[in-house]
C-alpha cells in the first residue's frame, strides 16, 4: 500500500502560487530516514504515493542538480552534496548552536553526569535536533544533530506545541489528519495535557513516552519577535535520570536557560 505521508495537501493544490513539481521533488528528498543511505525509485514511489514514472523524472532532475547521486549498478540513490549545502546553510543562518552553547554546557555540567541537552525545531510531525550537548558519561543517551523525535510523544515536541501560535499548531494537526484521524485526535489530546502541565509546572515532561528507558523535560525557546519556536530539553537514561531530580533540581535551571537563549536568538 502506498504511503501518502508526503502527499500534496489538496488545499495546497488549489493555491495558484503553489508549485506542485517542486513540492514533489522535496517529498522525494524527505523519504530518507535515519540510518538509510540509499533508496530505489520503488522506495520513493511507495513512500510518496507518486507513480514510478513521475518518480523517475524527479530523481533524474535531482541528480542533475546534485541533490541525489545515482548508483547505476544497484539502481539506488543517495543524498548528494547539494542537500548538505542546504542543510549547513540552514544551520549557519540560525546560529542557535553558538548562541546557546554556554547555557547548554552549564545544564549538561550540572550535578547529574548522565544529563544530555538538546535544542530542536519542528518539522511536520517531528522535532529535529539542531544542536546537542552529550552527557559526560560514555554510556548515555545517544543523540546527534539531525536526530528526530515525535512531535506529539516527546517532551520537546509538546513544549514546542505549547509555544506555537494557533496557525502553526493547527497546521501540524492538519498534517496528522491527512495521515490518520486517530493520530490527529491523539495529537490534540497530548497538546491539551501539555498546556495543563506547562501552566502548572512551567515545563513539559516525558517519562517513558518517547522511549520507555528515557526521562526528560523541555521548554519552548522563542525568537524575540516570536516567529521562531524551538524546544530545549534535558534528559537521559531513566535508570540514572529520575523524575524527582529533573523537576526539583533541573527544572528551574532549564527555564532560566531558555529565557537567556530566547534573548540571544
Amino acid at each position: 500500500m502506498a504511503n501518502h505521508e508526503f502527499a500534496t495537501d489538496p488545499s495546497e493544490a488549489k493555491d495558484r502560487n503553489f508549485v506542485t513539481a517542486l513540492a514533489r521533488g522535496l517529498d522525494v528528498l524527505r523519504c530518507f530516514r535515519q540510518n538509510e543511505s540509499a533508496l530505489t525509485n520503488t522506495d520513493f514511489s511507495e513512500r510518496t504515493g507518486l507513480p514510478k514514472a513521475t518518480v523517475s523524472r524527479l530523481t533524474h532532475t535531482l541528480c542533475e542538480l546534485d541533490y541525489l547521486v545515482a548508483d547505476p549498478r544497484t539502481g539506488t540513490y543517495r543524498l548528494g552534496a547539494g542537500v548538505l549545502q542546504l542543510g549547513f546553510g540552514v544551520l549557519t543562518s540560525m546560529e542557535i548552536g553558538d548562541r546557546a552553547a554556554e547555557e547548554m554546557k552549564a545544564l549538561r555540567d550540572g550535578p547529574n553526569s548522565y544529563i544530555t541537552v538538546a535544542i530542536g525545531e519542528p518539522y511536520r510531525l517531528d522535532v529535529v535536533y539542531v544542536c546537542t550537548k552529550r552527557s559526560r558519561e560514555d554510556v548515555a543517551l545517544q543523540i546527534r544533530v539531525g536526530s528526530r523525535l515525535p512531535l506529539f510523544d516527546s517532551a520537546i515536541g509538546r513544549a514546542i506545541m505549547v509555544g506555537m501560535d494557533d496557525t502553526m499548531r493547527e497546521r501540524a494537526f492538519e498534517i496528522a489528519a491527512q495521515t490518520d484521524a486517530a493520530l490527529e485526535a491523539h495529537g490534540r489530546e497530548r497538546y491539551a495535557a501539555a498546556v495543563t502541565e506547562f501552566s502548572e509546572k512551567g515545563f513539559c515532561s516525558s517519562y517513558g513516552d518517547w522511549r520507555p528507558d528515557v526521562n526528560g523535560i523541555a521548554v519552548p525557546v522563542f525568537s524575540p519577535n516570536g516567529s521562531l519556536v524551538y524546544g530545549l530539553n534535558i534528559g537521559g537514561p531513566a535508570f540514572h535520570v529520575k523524575k524527582k531530580q529533573l523537576e526539583t533540581v533541573y527544572a528551574k535551571r532549564l527555564i532560566k536557560a531558555a529565557e537567556a537563549i530566547s534573548i540571544r536568538i
